[in-house]
């Protein structure tokens, strides 16, 4: 029986030890399998990234601005509202300019009241450089004394300086004159150039002060896009560069754009240079605001 037993345990423990063989032998095949994997090129993901970079950033105009109120007063008249186009220097809106209107009126007034006084005086120096004159012919002739020919003499030269004080108040009235001048064209809101009226933010009959908003004015054309871009490109973006531009707002709609101005220089908090593109060609659905995404082919 005790050999019966024995016999048993012995053919277990070799079964163990075969098995054990099979466990071992089979790891070594499996890592065998992927050797040649590190053969194969892979491309960086940071070389693929900078072969074709897209930005996003707003579509903007040169010319776009807030018209401010210059002076206090009440808005008598609006001429133009939202979205009407406008050129260059048209009326959009007035305020109230009677007060304004008759101060230069009296303005005006004094200075030809000292116009006036000028003449005056003018017309008093010839009589006496003719009466110093006729003095110096009479002390020749000793028809005269000499304090009377200093009288003569001095009397003229004293004109000279009154003709000089009233030319200088002349100067004076005509710089209120166009003070005032200047005050009224405040009363008139015009276009600074020529756009669309975007937003209108006031009402006639409102009463505004110094600096409040009146209109906003934006030009149509030419549409741009200011963005910026890692220090790696610098160097590879150059003016006249074309690249392709798309808004998600218009899909489907792709134009083209130019480089228009690359910042020379690159900042050093930030580690990035500025890079302006102008649309090209008619801009579509585009408008400025929107949202769009410039695509940049670098590995050109």
């Amino acid at each position: 029986m005790r050999g019966i037993l024995l016999a048993i345990s012995l053919s277990a423990a070799l079964l163990a030890a075969g098995c054990g063989d099979e466990r071992a032998s089979t790891p070594s095949v499996t890592n065998a399998a992927p050797g040649p994997a590190p053969n194969k090129p892979i491309a960086p993901p940071v070389e693929a990234s900078e072969a074709s970079i897209v930005v996003s950033g707003p579509i903007i105009v040169e010319h776009q601005v807030d018209l401010t109120a210059q002076r206090d007063g009440i808005v008598e008249k609006i001429f133009f509202d939202a979205p009407a186009r406008v050129k260059s220097g048209t009326l959009l809106a007035e305020l109230d300019g009677r007060q304004i209107q008759a101060n230069l009126a009296a303005a005006r007034a004094k200075t030809r009241s000292v116009e006036a006084d000028l003449k005056n005086w003018e017309a008093e120096a010839e009589v006496l450089k003719a009466d110093y004159a006729r003095q110096k012919n009479l002390f020749a002739l000793g028809l005269t004394s000499q304090e009377q020919l200093e009288h003569a003499k001095y009397k003229a030269e004293s004109d000279q300086w009154d003709i000089l004080r009233v030319k200088e108040t002349l100067n004076t009235a005509k710089e209120e004159e166009h003070s005032l001048e200047l005050e009224l064209e405040k009363t008139k809101v015009t276009a600074p150039f020529s756009g669309l009226i975007a937003r209108r933010y006031v009402r006639e009959g409102q009463n505004v002060g110094k600096g409040e908003r009146l209109f906003w004015v934006t030009a149509e054309a030419p549409l741009l896009i200011r963005f910026t871009l890692s220090e790696r490109a610098f160097g590879k973006i150059h003016n006249g560069q074309q690249m392709e531009v798309t808004s998600p707002g218009v899909p489907g709609e792709k134009h083209l754009a130019r480089v228009k101005q690359v910042s020379p220089v690159v900042d050093p908090s930030s580690g990035t240079f500025e890079v302006l593109v102008e649309l090209v060609g008619e801009r579509g659905s585009f408008r400025p605001g929107m949202t769009a995404s410039v695509h940049l082919d670098n590995s050109r």
